[in-house]
């Protein structure tokens, strides 16, 4: 029998079509990076709309977009809107790896770690951090995140591309409307102070074109 787990996206992975990029490869629209995709490619079983405590925040240089990157601080105010995707521990492995700028093709041990305990560790950098955040259907719901806290680094603003991804992924897991996708994007440590909320409102407008 396959083991299953639910992995928790706060970020870009809300939106299902980004996400595929990590289970069959590929480059997502806008991105830099061209992904080698998981050894069990087949889509996530359910995925399911949520929110966890804690919050979203933007940090660091991304790679593949420019910009902050989103991070999951568990200890920030409030409650970071997320989409839960069931997957095999293979595939979380995998989608975990290609995260970390490592080769998937090998299960992590400390998955287990994780779900048992509630944390684990990989190494110092970004997505590093494996988290237990909850528990749906008797299996543990997993996501990964930086070592650091969000008051200890730098915040820095997203990428327009990038922070668009996150705009339809919270539209299309949990049906926001422009006002509501504008209000939580607004407020996010990195997105606040540097973009105006009349910015952020203008591209949730655009991303939310047909």
């Amino acid at each position: 029998m396959e083991r299953l787990l639910w992995y928790v996206a706060y970020g870009s992975n809300l939106h299902a079509a980004r996400l595929d990029r990590y289970l069959r490869g590929g480059r997502p629209p806008g991105g830099l990076r061209t992904y080698p995709g998981c050894r069990d490619c087949r889509p996530p079983r359910r995925t399911v709309a949520g929110a966890i405590p804690g919050g979203v925040y933007f940090a660091g240089e991304s790679r593949a977009w420019t910009g902050g990157m989103a991070f999951y601080d568990p200890e920030l105010p409030g409650r970071a809107a997320v989409r839960g995707y069931l997957v095999t521990v293979g595939q979380f492995a995998d989608i975990a790896a290609q995260e970390m700028y490592r080769p998937p093709g090998a299960d992590l041990d400390l998955i287990r770690v994780a779900a048992e305990t509630g944390r684990a560790t990989l190494g110092p950098g970004r997505y590093e951090t494996l988290l237990r955040v909850g528990e749906r259907d008797g299996l543990p719901m997993l996501t990964f995140t930086a070592p650091h806290a969000a008051s200890e680094v730098e915040w820095a603003a997203p990428a327009p591309v990038y922070l668009g991804m996150l705009a339809r992924g919270l539209r299309e897991a949990h049906g926001w409307d422009v006002a509501r996708t504008t209000d939580y994007l607004a407020d996010r440590p990195g997105v606040a102070g540097h973009w105006s909320r009349s910015r952020v409102r203008r591209l949730v407008v655009e991303t939310s074109a047909p």
